[in-house]
C-alpha cells in the first residue's frame, strides 16, 4: 500500500505511539506507580500531539523545504494544535477537576445526611477526565521528542 511509503505520516504515527509509551516509565519514575492506561490517554508528559505535529513539519521540511507551500500548512497546523493543547483543552481539565470536587462534596453531605450504604465513591461514581490538556512544559517536551524523530529517522534512511 502506497499509505506505508508516506514517510512523514509513518514519523508522526510514530512519534504518537513513542510520546504515549515514554508516559508509562515517566509516570513511574516520578510517582513510583506503573499505570498501562496512560498509554491510551490525553495529556501528560510529553505531548504525544505536540511530537505528532512537530515530527511531521519537521519530516515535511526535509522533504520539500522550509521554503514550501506545505511546510507553511503544517507548521501553522502544529501551532494550532500545540496552542490548543496548553489553552483550551488544559483549561477544560481544570474545570473537570473543580466539578470532580464539587461532586465529591456533594456525595460526602448526602453520605452525611442519607447515610447512604457503605459503599465506596470510586465504585457509585465515574470521574470526569481530568486530563485533557497539557502544561506548557508537556507541550514542549513533546515539540522536541517530534522533531527529535523526525531527525533521528531522516538521519538513519537518507
Amino acid at each position: 500500500m502506497e499509505i506505508f511509503s508516506n514517510l512523514p505520516l509513518m514519523i508522526a504515527l510514530f512519534a504518537i505511539l513513542f510520546a504515549q509509551f515514554v508516559k508509562i516509565p515517566i509516570q513511574y519514575i516520578v510517582f513510583r506507580k506503573l499505570e498501562w492506561k496512560l498509554f491510551m490517554s490525553t495529556g501528560g508528559m510529553p505531548s504525544s500531539h505536540s511530537a505528532a505535529v512537530t515530527s511531521l513539519t519537521t519530516a515535511v521540511a526535509f522533504e520539500h523545504g522550509v521554503d514550501s507551500t506545505i511546510f507553511a500548512v503544517s507548521t501553522m497546523f502544529a501551532v494550532i494544535t500545540m496552542y490548543d493543547a496548553t489553552g483550551v483543552r488544559f483549561q477544560a481539565g481544570q474545570q473537570a477537576l473543580t466539578i470532580n470536587k464539587m461532586r465529591n462534596d456533594f456525595y460526602i453531605f448526602m453520605d452525611e445526611t442519607r447515610k447512604w450504604p457503605q459503599k465506596k465513591e470510586e465504585e457509585k461514581i465515574e470521574e470526569l477526565k481530568t486530563l485533557l490538556g497539557h502544561k506548557p512544559s508537556e507541550v514542549l517536551v513533546g515539540a522536541i521528542t517530534g522533531i527529535a524523530i523526525s531527525f533521528f529517522f531522516y538521519g538513519l534512511l537518507t
